[in-house]
């Protein structure tokens, strides 16, 4: 009987650290810029179709674009927030909100057009391995996605930590106008911010890949757990965000 609490505790911390990246890069754009991004799961969504494709038409193995799909996803959120959410930083959340939901319902629509709207799932030859911990299977692709997703958390921490622009990026967190006043450019930093959140968000989405489907309507479902987990870690707070997507999938 115990075997399926290690299954259930086991399978919760792998899914949990795939869902800690999602949030990491929510409460990065919240909690530098302000700005509630209700299209953060449709990041999500484009970085798993970008997966789906390497593998299909390329024959390339999902996690090997992640070296190349990490600066492309960067330079996809420097480009958005420099067109369409540098107008509203600043202004009141409503405004933030209804431009953020245009953009999801855009992208949705854009996926519908180029991929189609019917499911697509992923068929690797080691899709269905396993090994066995504790009396239990463990799947060998939620393993890596949660070695992925971890990896990418701890290495943004050591850039928030141990860098010019990560502390720069933690100064403006704390206090926009104390930042400026220090000489540190605000837009460009959430540039910085933004690339990072939508970053995280796709590499989220490709480590997932391997095991969960794919359609242009999935984006909202990753966009509500990743803010029931920053609220549950703490708004604007990365260290919260470590415990918080396991007390969610547990």
């Amino acid at each position: 009987m115990y075997e399926v609490y290690i299954q259930a505790l086991i399978s919760g911390l792998l899914i949990g650290g795939v869902y800690a990246l999602v949030a990491v890069g929510l409460t990065l754009i919240f909690g530098v810029m302000d700005i509630i991004n209700f299209a953060h799961g449709e990041f999500l969504m484009f970085g798993m179709y970008s997966a789906f494709f390497a593998s299909a038409l390329l024959a390339i193995d999902p996690y090997f674009i992640i070296p190349i799909a990490l600066p492309v996803f960067f330079a996809v959120g420097w480009l958005v927030h420099g067109t369409l959410i540098r107008p509203v930083v600043g202004k009141s959340h409503a405004i933030q909100i209804l431009l953020t939901l245009g953009l999801s319902l855009f992208m949705q629509a854009l996926a519908q057009f180029l991929f189609s709207a019917d499911f697509q799932s992923l068929q690797l030859d080691y899709g269905s391995s396993t090994f066995e911990l504790f009396g239990t299977r463990v799947s060998y692709t939620k393993l890596a996605a949660f070695v992925i997703s971890v990896g990418m958390c701890g290495a943004l921490w050591a850039f928030l930590q141990g860098t010019d622009t990560g502390k720069a990026l933690r100064a403006c967190a704390e206090e926009h106008e104390g930042a400026q006043a220090v000489g540190i450019d605000l837009n460009r930093m959430y540039k910085v911010a933004f690339g990072l959140g939508i970053a995280c968000v796709a590499i989220a989405g490709i480590a997932m890949r391997p095991f969960f489907y794919v359609a242009p309507l999935v984006g909202p479902k990753f966009t509500l757990v990743a803010f029931v987990i920053v609220v549950l870690g703490g708004l604007a707070k990365f260290r919260g965000l470590l415990p918080a997507p396991l007390s969610w999938v547990s």
